[in-house]
C-alpha cells in the first residue's frame, strides 16, 4: 500500500485530505519560512512564486527524512496590493491585519506539490479572491474575543468556515484553496495515477 505523507502540522488541510478518503500520516516539515518569505520578497517574487516555493521546499525536505512515501507539501500566502500577510502572532496583529484588510480585495494563494523518490511529480497552484466588509471596530473585538488564540494559526487572522465568513461580502474561487489546500486536483492527481481508486 502507498504511503502518504502530509509534510505540514495544519490541522485544516489533515482533515480535508482525511474528510475526502485520502488515508495519509501528517507530519510537521520544519523549515525558516519567514527567512524564506523575506528573501524572496526582497527579490521580487510574486505571492504564488513563494507559495509554490515554499511547498517544494517543504516536501523535499520531508522526503529526505521519510524516502519512502509519496509527499505532499502545500503552503498559502495573503496578499493584498503588493503586502504579504503572515499568521497573526497575538491579539493586537490579528486586529492590524483585519483593520488593513477592511474595505479591500485581496488573494488567498495555495500551492501543492508531490514528491516521488526524490522528484517533484506534479504540482499546482490556485488563486482566490476575497472580498473584505466594512465592519465596524465593535464588531471586530467581539468577533476577536469569540475567535479566541486559535485564530492565531490562521494567514490573515479568519476561517472561512466559522464566523469568519461574515468578515466577507464576496468569495471568488475555490472553497478548498481558501482553506490552504487545492484538493481537487490533488484528488485528481493521485486518482489518475492510481493512488487512489478510479
Amino acid at each position: 500500500m502507498t504511503r502518504l505523507i502530509l509534510a505540514s502540522s495544519s490541522k485544516a488541510r489533515y482533515s480535508m485530505l482525511k474528510n475526502a478518503g485520502v488515508a495519509c500520516e501528517a507530519i510537521a516539515s520544519m523549515i525558516d519560512e519567514d527567512g524564506y518569505k523575506q528573501s524572496m520578497k526582497a527579490e521580487g517574487a510574486s505571492a504564488a512564486e513563494a507559495a509554490e516555493t515554499l511547498a517544494e521546499m517543504k516536501a523535499l525536505r520531508m522526503y529526505r527524512q521519510q524516502p519512502d512515501g509519496i509527499v505532499i507539501a502545500a503552503d498559502q500566502m495573503l496578499e493584498c496590493n503588493g503586502i504579504w500577510f503572515d499568521k497573526p502572532r497575538d491579539r493586537d496583529n490579528t486586529r492590524a491585519q483585519l483593520r488593513a484588510l477592511r474595505g479591500k480585495t485581496h488573494q488567498l494563494v495555495s500551492a501543492a506539490v508531490i514528491y516521488k523518490e526524490g522528484s517533484r511529480i506534479w504540482g499546482t497552484i490556485d488563486t482566490a479572491h476575497l472580498t473584505v466588509r466594512n465592519f465596524t471596530d465593535e464588531w471586530l473585538e467581539n468577533y476577536l474575543d469569540t475567535v479566541g488564540d486559535e485564530i492565531y494559526n490562521c494567514v490573515g487572522g479568519y476561517q472561512l468556515e466559522g464566523i469568519g465568513a461574515q468578515l466577507f461580502t464576496e468569495v471568488r474561487g475555490d472553497y478548498f484553496t481558501v482553506l490552504g489546500l487545492p484538493l481537487l486536483p490533488l484528488i485528481g492527481f493521485l486518482r489518475d495515477h492510481g493512488i487512489l481508486n478510479a
